[in-house]
């Protein structure tokens, strides 16, 4: 697919799918980027269909004039509360429509597409529409669903909405990894996917199988995958641009699937269990936007890999097991696999003195009895750190909210008797008390963030720009801070 700019002052006419973005004030509402006749009859068509171009609304025309199939109003809502992803989900609904139609020709008329930063934002949106996992479908002859190829944008900023459309396009191959079932990916299985991405953006690759981890002492990472046929995996990519501005640790959760092991979970909560490698693919999608996009910042994305199953080899309760930075963990509950794999990750990727760590994790059902569906929480050691990621966040249209660290009757509740952490502090406080046990393998001095994305990995029914499935949701907010470390640089 392919951009193009129309100029100011041009109109949009001469493509199958014409889209404007309006705002809800009325009184200022503006179709000139229309050619006047298709102005007109919209105009009309508007009162009768009462449009109030509320956000997130459509309004669809159908047309009967040469090439143009129809024009499509996305409502941007109130013009003083519009943000970013205001603009990102205008865009994602007009060629949506056109996707779903099977048109290839689109032009916009966006307010404000000649910023660099909603010029992205569309090109984010636009990336999304493209986006189906039809894999397993045997073809249906009335899907007419095909790819824009070409996408004609009014005043748009050709770079910035090229960035935009390969952070939406890199969101999509992690949300392409997240989809894929257990019978398909294992640990082994998303190392070779590692490798081949790897190969493609001139990544540097190591993988540890199984003996090699017991030779470097990740007993921890080992415990969580002995049960399973499928052995765990750590996996370390690395992006090394020439005189990178900051190196960045980016640390994946990459359960392949999680059965809970011998603490095995009811058949209603085991399915989407599939998507327990969200974190993992959503770091694998920040480094190949990151080599891309050809940031100045160093990226190590590092990824413990394993299958949680309840083999008769399996890691029980009461286990008390050393991990790699040799603090030990007593084992409650082997459904607490995850924060297990990642205290060896994590140790791991502290060891190559980045200057600041994120990690993303499927991490615990707490989160969203807390924060609900669309929201994740964010947990750090570093309130400025924290507050920075935020921002990159809120730009990116993905929702994160802070959650405290400093509650110590709450910490005592990972105390054992018996080791140096329990890997389960109950159901109270459990997304605080999962990032307290996480904290224990950060170095103080090393800034750290902790996403907990449980809530909102995957969608049941669809919502603003997500379709049924997974989200690889975090994906595009670690990536936009990583473009805002950049453009520090370039300030």
């Amino acid at each position: 697919m392919k951009f193009e700019i129309i100029e100011a002052g041009s109109r949009i006419g001469g493509r199958q799918i014409l889209g404007v973005a309006l705002y809800e004030d009325f009184e200022a509402i503006d179709l000139s980027p229309l050619p006047s006749s298709i102005a007109l009859l919209v105009e009309m068509y508007i009162p009768r269909e009462n449009f109030k171009a509320k956000k997130g609304r459509t309004l669809v025309v159908p047309l009967a004039c040469g090439d143009t199939q129809c024009v499509v109003l996305a409502g941007l809502g109130a013009r003083s509360e519009a943000r970013p992803d205001d603009f990102r989900l205008a865009a994602f609904l007009i060629a949506r429509t056109a996707a779903t139609r099977g048109k290839g020709t689109v032009s916009m008329a966006i307010p404000g597409a000649s910023g660099r930063g909603i010029s992205r934002a569309i090109g984010e949106g636009v990336a999304l529409a493209c986006y189906r996992f039809e894999k397993y479908h045997e073809h249906d002859e009335d899907d007419r669903f095909a790819v824009p190829e070409c996408v004609a944008v009014l005043e748009g900023n050709s770079k910035a909405l090229a960035e935009g459309y390969t952070i939406g396009e890199c969101q999509s191959y992690s949300r392409d990894l997240a989809n894929e079932p257990g019978n398909v990916i294992n640990p082994a299985v998303l190392a070779d996917i590692a490798g081949n991405l790897a190969a493609e953006k001139n990544l540097k690759i190591t993988v540890l199988d199984e003996k090699e981890l017991a030779a470097k002492g990740m007993n921890a990472l080992l415990a969580v995958g002995v049960g399973s046929t499928s052995k765990p995996r750590l996996i370390h990519l690395e992006y090394s641009p020439k005189s990178p501005v900051r190196t960045v640790a980016l640390v994946g959760k990459g359960i392949t699937f999680d059965s809970g092991g011998l603490s095995i979970k009811p058949a209603d909560y085991m399915t989407t269990m599939k998507g327990d490698k969200t974190g993992a693919c959503a770091v694998m999608g920040a480094i190949k936007a990151a080599a891309s996009l050809e940031l100045p910042v160093a990226v190590h994305a590092i990824i413990g890999a394993a299958e949680n199953m309840p083999g008769g080899g399996a890691y029980r309760p009461d286990d008390v097991i050393k991990t790699y930075n040799g603090k030990t963990i007593e084992v409650k509950n082997t459904d607490a696999e995850g924060r297990v794999t990642m205290a060896d990750t994590l140790s791991y990727a502290c060891e190559h003195k980045p200057d600041c760590v994120i990690d993303i994790a499927t991490l615990t059902g707490a989160c969203a009895v807390a924060l609900g569906e669309t929201t994740a929480g964010l947990f750090t050691n570093d309130d400025k750190f924290g507050d920075e990621f935020m921002e990159a966040a809120g730009t990116s249209g993905e929702r994160f909210w802070k959650l405290p660290m400093d509650d110590e009757i709450l910490r005592k509740k990972i105390k054992s008797p018996i080791a140096d952490v329990i890997n389960s502090g109950g159901r109270y406080g459990g997304a605080i008390t999962a990032a307290m046990f996480l904290e224990n393998f950060v170095p103080k001095d090393t800034p750290w963030i902790h996403l907990d994305i449980a809530a909102t990995d995957f969608v049941k029914e669809p919502y603003s720009y997500y379709i049924k499935g997974a989200t690889a949701y975090g994906m595009r907010a670690i990536t936009t801070y990583l473009l805002s470390i950049a453009e520090e640089r370039l300030a």
